[in-house]
């Protein structure tokens, strides 16, 4: 390599004009920077991005040298994400504070640095540990999102003088492109993070939810619906008493029975809040029997036909999941009762060993689905909305099929061996 040139690669460079360049020289470029764009765009895995990233460099500069190392946003360290060639001791040692040895400068004034023999360069971090590491040529390139440097990539050599000025200007171009991928893979992580926070959050507040109604329905059993029943024979004793008393009006008589009307109409509208709170026969019997009675409880008495089916056997299911799959299935029959004008409804329950299906149909009105994207003001949609979140926080997927004149379909499907983690639309 001629004096001057080695002069101007000894020193920071910013990477601003390129060297003309061969056909050839243009082509692996290119193409090195396709491999590079596809990795980026085709993964969301960081650290699966910067392997490959590194690998393709490694590859196209023909060198086996080399790492990619990340600013730790907090304490404003660098220290090697992925790496080649470099032993585990000096990635260990090898941590810098953004502005310390050579890549710290990288990081700090966002400008690439190509030395031919970091060795002996001064500018060096811990040079003991890099010559025992053999480098010798070296090349620093910024990972830079915007006006934001976020690491920097180093490729290096066991022989001095060992890139060009062509080699920086290629890894530089990459490390634009991968400056980005490593702001999207943050937001995305981000974003993940953030969506498990919500998740757990909802499932606690459903969970919590429930042991609210249970607790009141209990209440309301225990205190409120005995007193009134107590209330009611109490009234009952009376009117029969009146009635065989001569000495009473026919006024105050009817009184007291419309008061005794009254206390039995009070009493069962508490037993079917109680029901609703919390089915009884969830508890005791399960969740076929629990759905079967609430179906023909609020279909029947307006004419709907009412036909379950129930096949196959699996383990027992967590008690959480029961509850979950009630709440659907008593808000999907309270919708046919509802809005569908129906005469017969449908509903399948299918027990495997890893998964549960649900399936509720009718023969009603229906309604164009793809008019439903968002719940309104007057809350039309939160229905829908509603159960595709809760059938999601159990680690399982709904849809819903469904036509004007056509009815109504709606399908759940809870992979009970996956635990609670959300399937991704």
């Amino acid at each position: 390599m001629p004096a001057e040139h080695a002069n101007t690669h000894s020193r920071s460079q910013e990477t601003d004009q390129v060297d003309p360049s061969g056909p050839d020289v243009l082509y692996r470029q290119l193409l090195t920077l396709s491999r590079v764009s596809a990795a980026v765009s085709g993964l969301r895995d960081l650290d699966a991005i910067l392997r490959v990233v590194l690998d393709v460099v490694l590859e196209i500069i023909d060198e086996s040298i080399g790492g990619i190392l990340l600013i730790d946003e907090k304490t404003q360290m660098l220290s090697y994400r992925v790496y080649r060639g470099l032993s585990e001791k000096f990635v260990k040692e090898m941590q810098l504070k953004v502005g310390e040895g050579i890549a710290g400068k990288v990081a700090q004034s966002g400008k690439s640095v190509l030395v031919e023999d970091i060795s002996t360069d001064p500018r060096a971090a811990s040079i003991a540990l890099v010559s025992t590491e053999g480098i010798k040529a070296f090349v620093s390139v910024p990972l830079r999102a915007k006006d934001t440097v976020l690491g920097v990539l180093n490729v290096a050599s066991r022989l001095p003088h060992g890139f060009t000025r062509d080699d920086m200007h290629l890894l530089h171009a990459i490390g634009d492109q991968v400056g980005v991928a490593i702001e999207q893979a943050e937001l995305y992580e981000r974003l993940r993070m953030g969506r498990e926070r919500y998740q757990r959050l909802a499932q606690h507040i459903l969970v919590a939810q429930e042991e609210e109604r249970k607790r009141v329905a209990r209440e309301l059993h225990d205190e409120t619906s005995q007193t009134l029943s107590g209330l009611a024979l109490s009234l009952q004793a009376l009117v029969q008493m009146a009635e065989g008393s001569n000495n009473l009006d026919s006024s105050f008589k009817s009184q007291l029975k419309k008061a005794q009307m009254l206390a039995v109409q009070v009493s069962t509208e508490v037993s079917r809040l109680i029901h609703e709170l919390r089915p009884t026969l969830l508890d005791t019997l399960g969740l076929i029997p629990a759905i079967r009675r609430y179906a023909e409880d609020i279909l029947k008495p307006l004419s709907i036909n009412v036909v379950l089916e129930a096949k196959g056997e699996g383990p027992q299911m967590p008690p959480e999941v029961e509850v979950g799959l009630y709440r659907i299935a008593q808000g999907t029959i309270g919708n046919i009762a509802k809005h569908s004008n129906a005469r017969h409804a449908t509903i399948s329950l299918e027990r495997a060993a890893d998964h549960f299906l649900l399936r509720i149909g009718d023969d009603g009105e229906g309604f164009d689905i793809s008019k439903l994207t968002s719940v309104d003001e007057g809350g039309r949609g939160s229905g829908v909305f509603g159960m595709k979140e809760r059938v999601k926080l159990m680690g399982g997927n709904c849809s819903i099929d469904s036509r004007p004149g056509k009815g109504t379909r709606v399908t759940v499907n809870i992979p009970l061996a996956r635990g609670k983690k959300s399937v991704e639309d």
